[in-house]
């Protein structure tokens, strides 16, 4: 039976039909406009927090074959925090820049759609070595963090912010990504959509296989508030907003 939501939309999003609708003679790449950045600026004088370097990392030998096999969705953490060397990994296999080809192109450790990456990465941090509580923003660039900020009841917020799912609150740290569809629809103007979305699957899944080298658990999270979840990151809710986020923390014994 169709909902009647399938009645009004049908299955049209999840198709590729909305391509033969743009007009590729004028899209903002067509006209010759600059790409948005790839990274969104830091305040002058903001203070970065830098990243362990890779050749720092102390992290464990893990199996690709046995980290996709055992690849599952995990709500139950311990109190132990996450170490900011592991932290450092987690954020490098979702969103690390591997190469910069120009201001505003680089290869990530993730694929993307035109190599557009419209994603913005935030942290709520409630237990990670060497950070104090709040809301962080990756700098892949940099390699580095910025505190956005640090309100009070984080836990709660980020427990509101996803409808009530108490894991988040319980995780040592929560990644929100938010999507900035300017970066996309540079080159695929309307038929950004669908891609964005495809985009967002690559860097949760590659969250989930390093989470399984360091002895971490994470499930993703589709069901949230939207207002409360742009505000807790301070997007506006259109020229940038939250897509998806996932609770990231170390695994219980039982």
């Amino acid at each position: 039976m169709k909902s009647a939501f399938s009645k009004k939309m049908g299955r049209w999003f999840l198709t590729d039909r909305v391509r033969d609708l743009v007009d590729w003679w004028d899209t903002p790449q067509s006209r010759g406009e600059e790409p948005p950045p790839v990274q969104k600026a830091v305040a002058d004088g903001a203070e970065l927090i830098r990243l362990p370097e890779r050749a720092d990392w102390k992290l464990p030998a893990c199996d690709l074959v046995e980290a996709i096999a055992g690849r599952e969705s995990r709500r139950r953490f311990s109190d132990t925090a996450l170490r900011l060397d592991e932290l450092a990994f987690l954020l490098w296999s979702t969103q690390g820049v591997r190469k910069k080809l120009h201001q505003a192109a680089v290869l990530r450790t993730v694929p993307s759609a035109g190599c557009r990456h419209p994603f913005e990465t935030y942290l709520v941090v409630l237990r990670v070595e060497g950070l104090v509580p709040g809301v962080y923003r990756y700098l892949p660039l940099d390699q580095a963090l910025i505190l956005e900020s640090a309100p009070a009841g984080l836990a709660q917020r980020i427990t509101a912010a996803t409808r009530g799912q108490g894991f988040a609150g319980q995780a040592a740290v929560t990644f929100v990504w938010s999507a900035i569809p300017a970066r996309t629809e540079w080159r695929y103007a309307e038929a950004s959509a669908k891609v964005i979305a495809l985009d967002a699957g690559h860097v949760c899944q590659n969250l989930y296989l390093a989470c399984g080298a360091i002895g971490c658990g994470t499930c993703a999270i589709a069901a949230y508030d939207q207002d409360l979840a742009d505000a807790l990151i301070g997007g506006d809710g259109n020229d940038e907003f939250v897509v998806y986020l996932s609770p990231v923390g170390k695994l219980t014994c039982n």
